[in-house]
């Protein structure tokens, strides 16, 4: 069926039908009241739950078509899903649901010496456009938060996870049902023609408010360069660890092995770790070391190289690359001066964590890097949304307009004013 409609209307054609769909659903989304979207998130999440077995199936055609395509083993860890990450997907969902609906918060009032009264009111934005890769838990993560802040939602997966995201995308569908909300709130692209990117980055004939992407670097750049509409910009995430001479050694072998270790796939895996030259002596060796005991390829600077042996030397382009593996760049720097000036010349603005007991070093750390996310004495892998208490997210903006850091709900609304008198009139 889907293939007849495909050949008698074509991309653009189909891509048009569902951002009028789309729009249409998002009026009525800007008016639900917080009890049927929470209806239709809890049964979304029961629905995943009863559809772990389709899931799992859909799941097992994307990695072998991975496989036959020869994928990279990050690309796989982040397609993979597993009994448990899917009921971590409907756990998500659950916790959504039990956020504040942000919809109709006033978050700015005052009174204007002529009497009238202002407020300052969180909206949808209406559509949203999310274009992701691999990662098949955005289908659920993007559509439960964007139906909680009250917007329609277009979603185009990446064509190697088109199968889960299908599975998990029908459990959506249902919940809306469930609920008696639109079925065109989330919607996912059914196909995997690049000629549907470039239709939603058009804007759809005006039906797309916003465009989120979450991917690669030559995903985001290729949004950054087409899109007609606004973007929320999900950089690479090239995040540093520093270690300053006051950090305890103990903690930091414990974090910076975490930071780069726990998931190397994930956005907020540590890329380059910075140390202190004045504790080389003392903390370099026992880093480097814990690192290689979870099989961690180390690529270091010239100084380390000449104090550690058995290392690969680092090349210009190892401090500006993401690499989403078991590698991770090292140098030494001239304390926190030195950090600052490395993290501030290679940093993607995603996430950077120092390890230190000097409060002074923290907060200059803090005030001198202008990355989303900051972290002291704590692994970057807490770079979440729902590390962060918001359930879930979108991505992680690097941008500096309106969302920044984890995308929740709340940034994924905007803002009135509604302005209340009693008969004023403004004089001539």
């Amino acid at each position: 069926m889907l293939d007849r409609t495909l050949e008698e209307e074509g991309i653009a054609a189909l891509m048009a039908r569902m951002g009028k769909a789309a729009k249409a659903a998002s009026h009525a989304l800007s008016i639900a009241d917080s009890t049927a979207k929470n209806r239709a998130l809890q049964a979304m999440a029961e629905a995943i739950i009863e559809a772990i077995p389709e899931i799992l199936a859909a799941n097992r055609q994307d990695l072998a078509r991975a496989a036959e395509n020869g994928l990279s083993g990050s690309f796989v860890d982040r397609l993979t899903l597993s009994e448990k990450s899917i009921r971590a997907i409907a756990d998500g969902i659950r916790s959504i649901a039990a956020l504040k609906d942000p919809v109709g918060e006033v978050i700015a009032a005052w009174e204007r010496p002529n009497g009238l009264k202002i407020e300052r009111v969180r909206t949808p934005l209406g559509v949203i456009g999310v274009i992701y890769e691999s990662r098949p838990n955005v289908t659920a993560d993007a559509g439960a938060l964007c139906l909680k802040a009250g917007n329609a939602v277009i979603l185009r997966g990446g064509s190697d996870s088109l199968s889960s995201s299908q599975a998990i995308h029908a459990c959506l569908v249902k919940g809306l049902r469930t609920a008696g909300l639109p079925e065109a709130a989330i919607q996912l692209v059914p196909v995997a023609d690049r000629a549907a990117v470039g239709a939603m980055l058009g804007g759809l004939d005006g039906t797309i408010d916003v465009i989120v992407p979450r991917g690669g670097k030559s995903l985001v750049a290729r949004v950054q360069s087409e899109a007609r509409v606004p973007v929320f910009a999900h950089l690479e995430g090239l995040c540093h660890v520093y270690v300053d001479k006051s950090a305890d050694l103990s903690m930091a072998e414990k974090v910076v092995v975490n930071a780069k270790m726990r998931r190397t796939g994930v956005c907020g895996a540590a890329e380059t770790l910075l140390i202190d030259r004045a504790v080389a002596e003392t903390h370099l060796k026992p880093i480097l070391d814990a690192l290689r005991a979870e099989g961690c390829e180390i690529r270091a600077s010239q100084d380390i190289m000449a104090l550690v042996g058995g290392l690969k030397a680092a090349s210009d382009e190892d401090w500006c690359t993401e690499y989403l593996d078991k590698i991770i760049s090292v140098a030494l720097v001239d304390g926190i001066g030195g950090a600052i000036a490395h993290i501030n010349r290679y940093s993607s603005h995603h996430t950077e964590a120092i390890l230190a007991e000097d409060e002074r070093a923290v907060a200059r750390f803090f005030n001198e890097i202008d990355s989303a996310i900051l972290l002291h004495n704590a692994s970057t892998q807490f770079a979440d949304g729902g590390e962060f208490g918001m359930g879930a997210e979108i991505g992680i903006a690097t941008g500096k307009m309106h969302a920044r850091g984890p995308v929740g709900v709340e940034q994924l609304t905007s803002f009135k004013y509604r302005v209340h008198g009693t008969g004023q009139t403004r004089p001539l």
